[in-house]
Order: C-alpha cells, then sequence, then structure tokens
C-alpha cells in the first residue's frame, strides 16, 4: 500500500514536532554550551526532513550542509577558541542595551505576525504550482531569493559577516608587553649569561656524544661528564634514564690509552685538556653582551680588544713581517 505524499507531510511533522520543541527548549534553557549547540543540530536535521518532506530537496540539502555542517561548526569553533568555562561579566558595558534589545524584540516579533499572517490570509498557491512556475524548484529559490527578497538577502549576508567579526574580536586577545625580536631575545640571554652564569645557548639534546640519540640516552659533554640537562626530568622520576657509567665508559678507555697516569681520573684529565686547548669564554661573552647592549660601540670596540687579547699572535704577524 502505497501512503499518499499528504499523509508523509503530516506523519514526519508530527512525528519531528516533538523533535523540535525539545531540542529548542534545550537549546535556550541548557546551562553549557555544547548541550545547546547539539540541541540545535537536532532542531536543524528535524527541520531538514520537514523541507524533504514539503518537496523542497534544495532546502533540504541546503539546511544540512551549509545550516548543520557549516554555521554549527561555526558556533562549536567559537566556543573551543572562547572556552566553555569562560565565566561572563554581568556589567553592562553598553549603555541601554537592555532597553534596544527589548524593542529589537518587539520589533522582531511584530514582523513576525505579519509574515504569519501573510502566508494565513488568503488562498496559498501550493509548492508544486509555484514550482512549476519558474520550472522547478531551485529556479523557483532563486527568483525569490535573487528578486523579491533580495534586500533581505544581502542584510542576512551582512547579519553573517558581522558574526565572522564578532568571532575574531571574541578570539583576540591584546598584547599586554612588546613582542621580543631575536635580537632582543639574545640580549636577554647574553645579560643572564653575564650575571646570573645562565647557559646563552641551547641545552644539549639526547645523545650527543653518546652511543644512540634516544631520549632516554643522557649527552655527555667534552670532559666525558653527564650534562644532566639533557633528558627529560620525567624520565628521571620513572628511573627509565640509561646508566651513566655504561656512556662513559668508552671516555673512560680512550683517556686511558692516551694519559696511563690520569685513567682514575678520566673526567678530569679531559676537563684539564679542554680547558687548557679552549679559550675562555668569560671576555667573548662579555663582548656579545656589549654588542646586543650597543652594536657600534661592539664593533668599535672588538679589534683592540682582540689585539689585546693574543699578544702571542701579534707577535707571530710581527715576525713574520
Amino acid at each position: 500500500m502505497i501512503v499518499p505524499l499528504a499523509l508523509g507531510a503530516q506523519f514526519a511533522f508530527w512525528m519531528l514536532m516533538p523533535v523540535m520543541i525539545l531540542g529548542a527548549l534545550g537549546t535556550i534553557l541548557a546551562k553549557k554550551p555544547v548541550h545547546s549547540a547539539l540541541s540545535l543540530a537536532a532542531v536543524m536535521l528535524s527541520l531538514a526532513v520537514q523541507y524533504a518532506a514539503q518537496q523542497a530537496p534544495f532546502l533540504f540539502a541546503v539546511q544540512i550542509i551549509v545550516y548543520t555542517g557549516a554555521i554549527l561548526m561555526l558556533f562549536l569553533f567559537v566556543m573551543m577558541i572562547v572556552g566553555v568555562d569562560t565565566s561572563e561579566s554581568l556589567v553592562e558595558t553598553i549603555k541601554g542595551q537592555r532597553v534596544l534589545a527589548i524593542l529589537a524584540g518587539v520589533g522582531f516579533f511584530v514582523l513576525l505576525i505579519f509574515a504569519v499572517g501573510n502566508a494565513v490570509v488568503g488562498q496559498p498557491s501550493g509548492l508544486a504550482q509555484a514550482n512549476t512556475a519558474h520550472g522547478g524548484n531551485v529556479q523557483g529559490l532563486a527568483a525569490l531569493i535573487f528578486g523579491r527578497y533580495v534586500i533581505a538577502f544581502e542584510a542576512t549576508s551582512a547579519l553573517l559577516i558581522t558574526a565572522a567579526l564578532g568571532a575574531m574580536v571574541l578570539a583576540h586577545r591584546e598584547r599586554l608587553s612588546k613582542k621580543k625580536t631575536q635580537a632582543d631575545l639574545v640580549g636577554d640571554r647574553m645579560q643572564a649569561y653575564a650575571q646570573t652564569g645562565a647557559h646563552p645557548g641551547a641545552m644539549p639534546p639526547p645523545g650527543v656524544y653518546a652511543r644512540h640519540n634516544a631520549v632516554d640516552t643522557p649527552a655527555l659533554l667534552a670532559s666525558g661528564e653527564v650534562a644532566e640537562a639533557s633528558v627529560s626530568s620525567t624520565l628521571k622520576a620513572r628511573g627509565v634514564v640509561q646508566n651513566p657509567a655504561d656512556l662513559i665508559a668508552p671516555t673512560q678507555a680512550t683517556v686511558k690509552a692516551i694519559a696511563p697516569e690520569r685513567a682514575d681520573q678520566p673526567a678530569t684529565a679531559v676537563a684539564s685538556f679542554v680547558e687548557h686547548a679552549t679559550p675562555s669564554h668569560d671576555a667573548a661573552g662579555q663582548r656579545v653582551l656589549r654588542q646586543a647592549q650597543d652594536p657600534a660601540q661592539g664593533r668599535a670596540q672588538d679589534p683592540a680588544q682582540g689585539r689585546a687579547q693574543d699578544p702571542e699572535g701579534q707577535a707571530s704577524e710581527e715576525g713574520d713581517e
């Protein structure tokens, strides 16, 4: 038995009417914004089925794709950016906004009465006749949207643009301080190095000078000691860091082969070798700090300081000449 189309539309209306009413109440009365958005999704999907039952396939597709799939997702993204637990301020920042809201609500209610009265009064032509007059449902909608109701359509587009701008305003955060450039960050690191002795460069990653670069393998310094900052404190607390003795063993063997008399103290031997083989970094750090604070002065003082710090090199150059 084939159910008539009119009975099918009535059946869909009476079946989905309780769902739409409950969803609308949930949208308004829900305390959490996410629950309100889910209730609104139920209303939108039920309305899409109503469009399909009324032989409006284009509105059915637009309701699901545009409203449920795009507009509702925009609401959810705004909630994610702003935060669902954000406390709302009860202080009115715009004077008289309650009066304006009441006037806007009354005006909307009057427009709604006129719209319903225009639909009830008179003899409706019917959806089939309206679609036939323009050659189809999509053509009829195009004639109404871009013909009779073009002003309302443009006003709706302006409203959507306003909603997008509102989302950007809500997501915007004012910067309380000036954004630091790369030169500022370098100057801060060098100043911390000069005042507190903090390392101005990056910390060594795991596995440097070790057997492999796993995250649980500490890096080794040039002296053969373990760099404590090269592994995460979480791994240390879990006790999954590799044994430092196994990592230092190759260095101990190398030091023993080079300096047998210092085999019992390989780290000290390598450290003394590195100390005598490399120049002091304190003067270089002070020079870089002065360059960061005053680049012109730093460049002017560099040549003189370089000659003053390397008298042997200067003497060797004079001898070569």
